[in-house]
């Protein structure tokens, strides 16, 4: 208990460590927003107070001016009295009079209690006699006040100072201040909480996603997210769905591969290990004539053929995407004519009629000949002894045809299917495979591939690829190999 109770200091910190280092997105935009807020309020209240002050101390100025202006012709008929003014009439005016002449001489109101303090400023409009100062300034007992000075120009060698205090205003400024304060605050507390609310409600399908996505990783459950919308978001979670049906895809891809694998796998691996169980026990009781041993092992020799051939294709089966391509640009005739000098060994009592003209695409050249020899091994096979194989390149289209038996309508959607064989093939050898990577190695470079009846009976195959009949063409066709 005492070790738990250690631990718990250290596991709240770090806990509060994590909350302020990685706090959730949705908390980040509120701060964030309530920062961005703060910033504004805070500029616009300095700019509004500012904008305020320099507005009230022009217009205290200016009526201060206006009024001494005005004061100064009376007072300069006694200046001695300073026009007869009383402390009275100034206290119910809220003003302080003062005058000062050139040579530093200060003459009050008699009865005035307020006496404002001159500076260098009221003696520069004396002697001077131009113009007008305007200055904060403070009186003899310390109070802050608004001092302007004009010159008395009747008189030539005075200037009347007036005075009025500056709480008045600086309690405007201060209850400015106050307000700006609280509704600032308040502003930066109500922009946070909708910012807060806004992130929240907009985060909704990153949350979904994010729920989906730990799911998927949970349960290998590869079900698509409802999408509503069509902001940035919904398009991120169609674009997720997508991913997950192309993966779904794959994996089944991938499942109904094995599953065919190993279905065709069954067989030749049956009948290679009864034969070589037999063989074994031959060894031991020596009961198979050498004819009957002989013709076992031509058995075994053609099975590994078939067995070899087919793993072979499983494995350019299964590179699907997985090798990155290397494409390259290449002229397709080359590659038919490798593909077909390497077919002519293979069918050497066939005639083949080839018309060549051409044709330049970027690609694969090994995987594109690897498809061709694939559908002239298919002519081969089913051409009659002494038949003839058609192959001709013309424009973006390759077309192989025979004079074998044919594909039956009921089978022309299938043929390019992994592992089928139709009815005719059940007994001839082959694995299944090589027609689907003919279609496709072919998808892979951007084009496509259709079975049909040649005009000889037989089955004609035609291979679209882009490309340009002449090489500086070549660029305005580029596929994409994916």
């Amino acid at each position: 208990m005492s070790w738990r109770l250690l631990a718990l200091p250290g596991t709240l910190v770090a806990r509060l460590t994590r909350l302020f280092h990685s706090p959730p997105l949705h908390r980040r935009v509120a701060f964030l927003t309530g920062i961005a807020v703060a910033l504004a309020v805070a500029a616009t209240g300095v700019a509004a107070y500012v904008t305020l002050r320099v507005s009230l101390f022009n217009a205290l100025d200016t009526e201060l001016i206006d009024t001494a202006s005005s004061v100064a012709f009376p007072v300069a008929q006694d200046i001695r009295n300073i026009g007869g003014l009383t402390g009275q009439a100034l206290r119910a005016g809220n003003v302080s009079v003062a005058v000062i002449r050139s040579d530093g001489a200060v003459y009050y109101v008699p009865d005035e209690r307020v006496h404002l303090v001159l500076g260098a400023e009221e003696l520069s409009i004396a002697r001077l006699q131009q113009g007008a100062s305007a200055r904060t300034g403070r009186t003899g007992d310390g109070q802050e006040y608004r001092i302007v000075a004009v010159p008395i120009t009747e008189l030539g060698n005075y200037a009347l100072v007036l005075g009025r205090p500056l709480q008045p205003t600086k309690d405007i400024l201060s209850s400015l201040w106050v307000v700006l304060i609280i509704f600032g605050v308040s502003g930066v507390v109500v922009a946070a909480a909708a910012g807060a609310t806004v992130a929240r409600s907009s985060l909704r399908p990153v949350r979904t996603l994010t729920r989906a996505v730990e799911h998927v990783t949970e349960t290998d459950d590869l079900a698509p997210i409802a999408v509503t919308g069509d902001d940035e978001l919904s398009r991120l979670a169609e674009a997720f769905n997508l991913m997950l049906r192309s993966l779904a895809s794959s994996r089944e891809r991938q499942r109904q591969l094995i599953a065919d694998a190993g279905h065709e796998l069954r067989t030749p691996l049956t009948s290679l290990r009864t034969n070589i169980e037999l063989l074994v026990a031959d060894a031991d009781s020596g009961m198979l004539k050498a004819v009957d041993r002989a013709e076992i092992l031509r058995d075994v020799s053609a099975q590994l053929v078939e067995f070899t051939t087919l793993i072979g294709d499983l494995v350019q089966l299964a590179r699907d995407d997985s090798v990155a391509p290397s494409p390259e640009p290449i002229d397709l005739r080359t590659v038919v004519t490798a593909a077909l000098d390497r077919v002519r060994r293979r069918g050497p009592g066939l005639r083949f009629d080839v018309e060549l003209n051409p044709l330049y695409v970027i690609g694969e050249a090994d995987t594109l000949e690897r498809a061709i020899t694939n559908l002239l091994d298919n002519a081969v096979k089913w051409s009659p002894p002494g038949g003839t194989i058609r192959v001709q390149l013309d424009g973006d289209r390759l077309r192989v045809a025979d004079q074998g038996p044919g594909i039956d309508d009921a089978d022309l959607p299938y043929v390019f299917d992994r592992f089928f064989r139709s009815e005719k093939a059940r007994n001839t050898p082959g694995t299944g495979l090589g027609l689907s990577i003919v279609a496709q190695t072919i998808a892979r470079h951007g084009g496509w591939v259709k079975a049909g009846h040649s005009a000889q009976g037989g089955a004609e195959f035609t291979i679209r690829l882009p490309g340009s009949t002449t090489f500086e063409g070549l660029t305005d066709h580029e596929p994409s190999l994916d």
